[in-house]
């Protein structure tokens, strides 16, 4: 039987699989399922009718700080209840995301134009925010070293999912896998890759920390595609509700303002 206690990250850069392993392993398993707010879910509540593609760098910043206290307010609850869960992501991600926008631009799945104009009016801001990730990053990689016992994670084997509300590129996708494995190294978290179909990630992971069967693996899948679909869908429809196109003064703002 797995070790008394347990706080398994199930790692991994947009659009990996990650939501849907991590549901289904906590259903399979039994071990409680980090239940904080995804940042879309903040994205609707924080700035209504706004798209990822089309926030400044206060608002990332905002979005950002508001993920990370989901997360670690989600965890303190249940390693209070638990002493264990499994968390989809961790307090990595949100500053890890922030710093290759530094490198690729603040939104990576906005038009050439919108990105060039963005590059442009950041260029004076650009220290500032490298320093501010370098405190966040710091604050970040020591909750994790702390937190966590043990680290999964999956690596880009797919195309991402082309629903529209992933705000990055391919390239950006990319350098914030790479930079998540490696990060895990250095604060000496050394991740487990798991590939394969959802039926294989979970069997292998179950494995390799010899966790607890109390749903079969198919079935918890099967319910995890329920929850999500029903989440997402839920999501989709108020974004859609809230957001309203700009008018060209609205969308000129948007381009200008880092």
């Amino acid at each position: 039987m797995h070790k008394k206690e347990i706080r398994l990250v199930v790692s991994g850069t947009y659009s990996t699989g990650k939501t849907t392993t991590a549901t289904a392993l906590s259903i399979a398993t039994g071990i409680p399922l980090i239940n904080a707010l995804s940042a879309r879910e903040i994205l609707t509540d924080l700035y209504p009718g706004r798209r990822f593609q089309d926030m400044n760098s206060i608002e990332l910043m905002a979005l950002g700080l508001k993920r990370l206290e989901e997360r670690i307010r989600e965890e303190a609850v249940l390693y209070k209840d638990c002493g264990s869960f499994i968390t989809d992501g961790s307090v990595l991600n949100e500053w890890i995301y922030g710093t290759v926008r530094m490198k690729v631009g603040i939104n990576p799945g906005s038009k050439l134009m919108h990105r060039l104009s963005k590059a442009i009016m950041g260029i004076a801001a650009k220290p500032f925010f490298k320093k501010y990730l370098s405190a966040y990053g710091q604050v970040t990689t020591m909750h994790a070293k702390q937190w966590y016992t043990d680290v999964v994670h999956l690596p880009i084997e797919f195309k991402m999912n082309p629903d529209g509300h992933r705000p990055v590129s391919e390239k950006y996708r990319v350098l914030s896998d790479k930079e998540i494995q490696k990060t895990f190294t250095d604060i000496g978290l050394e991740p487990n890759l798991v590939t394969g179909s959802q039926y294989d990630r979970l069997k292998k992971i179950i494995e390799l920390y010899d966790l607890p069967l109390v749903v079969p693996i198919d079935e918890a899948i099967k319910r995890a595609n329920e929850i999500i679909t029903s989440n997402r869908e839920s999501v989709s429809k108020k974004i859609i509700e809230q957001y309203k196109e700009p008018d060209l003064k609205e969308k000129i703002k948007i381009m200008t303002n880092y």
